[in-house]
C-alpha cells in the first residue's frame, strides 16, 4: 500500500528485505490470514501510526518456515515452523512489514512454535482469530457445563470460538447473520443456531445465557445484554456490526460487560494460547474454521470477498511456490 483507499491500492511489489538483527528470525511465508482489521486499515478508518507510514505492507499474522536466524537466537532453528501475530507486525502499530509477503522478519521473541505434524492451513485459519477467541473466552471464566452464545459465529473469530468453547465443555449457541450458515456452525459444534434478526426480536429471551462472546456489537447488543443470567459476562472482541450500541442499563446491576483486544497481546499470551489451540486441534476436539485460499498477488480480490461477506470462516493468502 502506498496510500489509503479501495482494494486496488494493494499492489504486489519487489522490495529489499531488512537486515537481520541478532534477535531476529526470517521466515518464508506459508499462509497469511486476512482480517477485518486489514480492511479498516486499508481504507483509512484506522490510521497507521507514524508521520509517514507508506509504503506499508499489511498483514497482522503469518505462519511460516524459518529460513534464517540472528546470532542471538536459540529458540528456533532453520526449518522450524512458527506463527507470529500483532506485537508490531503490520497493524496500526506497525514496527515492521506485515504478513502479506513471501518473506517476513521479526524478533524471535514474538513468535510461537508450530509443530510440523499439523496442517499449516488449519493452523493459519485458526491463527489470530483463534487467539482472539481464546483470550476473549477467558474473560467469561470457566466454561465447563455452561451455556454461552457466540455472535458473528460464521466469521473467523466466531468460528474459532465455537470450537474452543466446545473443547472447554460449553454448550454454544451460534448467532449467525444468515440462516444458510446454520449447517456450517453446527458442524463446528454449536448446539443451536439463531439468526441475528431473530435475536433483535427477542429470540434469545431474557437471562438465558451464562456468557456471550460478541464479535459484532451493533443493533443486537441490547438483546445480548438482556440475555445474560445473573453473574454472567459479555466480552466484546469486535464491532463489525457498528461501534454505537444501545441497551437497558437496568440489566447492568448483576452482569459484567468487558472486552478484549489483541493489541495487548504479548509473547507469553501468544504461546499460552497457541499451545492450547494446537493441542485441541491435534486431539480432534477443535474443528478448524473453513478457509478460502487466495494467491498473494490477488490480495485485492481477497479484500473484496471479505468486504462483501462472500466467505465463511477465513481467507488465507498463499505465496507462490
Amino acid at each position: 500500500m502506498r496510500r489509503y483507499g479501495p482494494p486496488a491500492v494493494l499492489q504486489l511489489e519487489r522490495v529489499t528485505l531488512p537486515a537481520l538483527a541478532d534477535g531476529d528470525i526470517r521466515v518464508r511465508s506459508l499462509a497469511s490470514a486476512v482480517n477485518h482489521s486489514d480492511l479498516e486499515i486499508r481504507v483509512g478508518t484506522w490510521r497507521i501510526r507514524g508521520d509517514d507510514p507508506f509504503p506499508y505492507v499489511p498483514g497482522l499474522e503469518v505462519v511460516g518456515e524459518v529460513v534464517a536466524t540472528g546470532a542471538a537466537v536459540s529458540d528456533f532453528r532453520i526449518g522450524d515452523r512458527i506463527i507470529t501475530m500483532m506485537q508490531g507486525f503490520g497493524g496500526v502499530r506497525a514496527e515492521r512489514p506485515g504478513g502479506y509477503a513471501t518473506f517476513a522478519t521479526m524478533p524471535a521473541a514474538t513468535a510461537a512454535p508450530v509443530s510440523a505434524d499439523l496442517d499449516v492451513h488449519a493452523v493459519a485459519a485458526l491463527g489470530l482469530a483463534s487467539v482472539t477467541a481464546f483470550e476473549g473466552l477467558r474473560k467469561l471464566g470457566s466454561l465447563d457445563g455452561r451455556r454461552i452464545a457466540v455472535t458473528g459465529a460464521a466469521g473467523g473469530v466466531g468460528s474459532a470460538a465455537i470450537g474452543i468453547a466446545r473443547a472447554q465443555g460449553a454448550d454454544v449457541v451460534a448467532i449467525v447473520s444468515r440462516t444458510s450458515q446454520a449447517d456450517y456452525v453446527s458442524g463446528l459444534g454449536a448446539v443451536d443456531a439463531v439468526d441475528a434478526d431473530a435475536v433483535a426480536a427477542g429470540a434469545l429471551g431474557e437471562a438465558s445465557l451464562d456468557g456471550i462472546l460478541d464479535t459484532v456489537a451493533g443493533a443486537g447488543f441490547g438483546a445480548y445484554v438482556a440475555a445474560l443470567r445473573s453473574g454472567a459476562t459479555l466480552c466484546l472482541v469486535g464491532s463489525v456490526g457498528g461501534h454505537h450500541v444501545a441497551f437497558d442499563t437496568d440489566y447492568l446491576y448483576d452482569v459484567t460487560l468487558t472486552g478484549y483486544s489483541t493489541e495487548s497481546l504479548d509473547s507469553a499470551a501468544l504461546r499460552r494460547a497457541m499451545a492450547s489451540i494446537t493441542d485441541y486441534l491435534r486431539r480432534g476436539v477443535l474443528v478448524p474454521p473453513a478457509y478460502t485460499l487466495f494467491a498473494l498477488r490477488d490480495a485485492a480480490a481477497a479484500h473484496e470477498a471479505l468486504e462483501r461477506h462472500g466467505v465463511q470462516g477465513r481467507i488465507l493468502l498463499v505465496p507462490p511456490e
